[in-house]
Parts: C-alpha cells; sequence; structure tokens
C-alpha cells in the first residue's frame, strides 16, 4: 500500500507544475524571496488537498468548515481535514508548517510543533538556498528533534512525517530539483530520502 506522504509528495509535484503559482514560486526561489515563496507555496499546498477530498485553512484561505471559522487552526500555517462523515469536531487528517527561516532552531520548532499533533500525515517545508545545506539541515532536525526524545516517545509518535526542504536551482528543471522530500523513520530516528 502507497504510503499517504509519499501519495501527497507526488500530488505536490504535479500541482506545483501547472498552478498559476508556479511561476511566482520559481522565482522566489531563485531570488530568495522567501515572503513571496511562502505565499505561493501555500496556494500550492491548499491546492493539493481536492485531490484528497479534504477541506482545509490557511493564510489567505479561510475555512468555515468547522464551526469556528479560521484561516489558521491550532497556529499551524495549513490544516486539512476529511470530509466523510458527520461530525462537528474533526481532527486534522494532515498538517503543514511552511517555514521560511534561516534559523535551524525555527524550522526545529515547526518540526516539533507538527510532531504534538495527531494527524496522520505531518509535512515541514524550509527554504536552503542550495540542496546540501538542506541536507545539512535535515540531519540537523534528526538530532535535535526526534534523537531528542526517548525511544517509547518515537515509537508512540502517529503518522507520516515528511520535511521537504525547497531550494534555489536552475529555472529548467522547476520543480524538479527545487523540492527534495525527506520522510521520518521513527525506528531510526532519521529522515530518509523516498
Amino acid at each position: 500500500m502507497e504510503m499517504l506522504a509519499q501519495k501527497w509528495f507526488e500530488c505536490f509535484m504535479e500541482t506545483v507544475q501547472c498552478h498559476e503559482a508556479a511561476s511566482e514560486l520559481r522565482d522566489a526561489a531563485i531570488k530568495g524571496s522567501l515572503r513571496l515563496w511562502t505565499k505561493a507555496l501555500t496556494d500550492v499546498v491548499v491546492s493539493t488537498f481536492d485531490s484528497f477530498g479534504w477541506k482545509g485553512a490557511a493564510k489567505g484561505h479561510r475555512s468555515d468548515f468547522l464551526p469556528v471559522a479560521r484561516q489558521e487552526y491550532l497556529s499551524l500555517d495549513a490544516v486539512a481535514f476529511e470530509t466523510d462523515g458527520k461530525r462537528i469536531w474533526r481532527f486534522p487528517v494532515a498538517v503543514f508548517e511552511l517555514e521560511n527561516s534561516r534559523s535551524d532552531d525555527v524550522v526545529a520548532y515547526s518540526l516539533w510543533k507538527v510532531l504534538c499533533t495527531r494527524a496522520p500525515l505531518k509535512v515541514v517545508f524550509c527554504y536552503r538556498k542550495d540542496a546540501e545545506e538542506g541536507s545539512s539541515l535535515v540531519r540537523t532536525l534528526a538530532k535535535q528533534v526526534v534523537r531528542g526524545m526517548s525511544i517509547p516517545e518515537r515509537q508512540a509518535l502517529s503518522g507520516e512525517t515528511m520535511i521537504v526542504v525547497g531550494s534555489r536551482n536552475e529555472a529548467t528543471t522547476f520543480p524538479y530539483g527545487f523540492f527534495k522530500d525527506w520522510n521520518l523513520d521513527v525506528n531510526t530516528a532519521r529522515f530518509c530520502r523516498a
């Protein structure tokens, strides 16, 4: 059975190629305009929700799916909910943090924040100038956040956790090369490339 994280990332990569924000996202990545990168990325991430039958909320994407309408729930950048069933208050099926800070500690906070949720899919986006910086960041996050947990705490994590590192690359390869996905293996406390 294909994992939710991988299915979602494949959908993201397909969506980002044809989304109206694609050129803005590519240009922002190349220029390092991280506010514009985050805004365009938010639009693309929210656009993936329809493919899974989800409803969601994010900055600039107000939702009235829950009884309290918001752009952000739980102070998370984007939250998706399954639409099946009649429950009024639903738990998120997917949570996303889109972190554009250059500080490793701020990105670590975003990872810690999504790990505190009980969503089946947890995704942290971050940006580094080049891919090698991204690989180093992922190792740092595993060491500081994941290996900072006890083994029982790590084993109790539910769902799948993914880090997606956006970087600056050649414009002709967009989105390939711009986004690298890393999936958490709770047994080894490492993030591995899919």
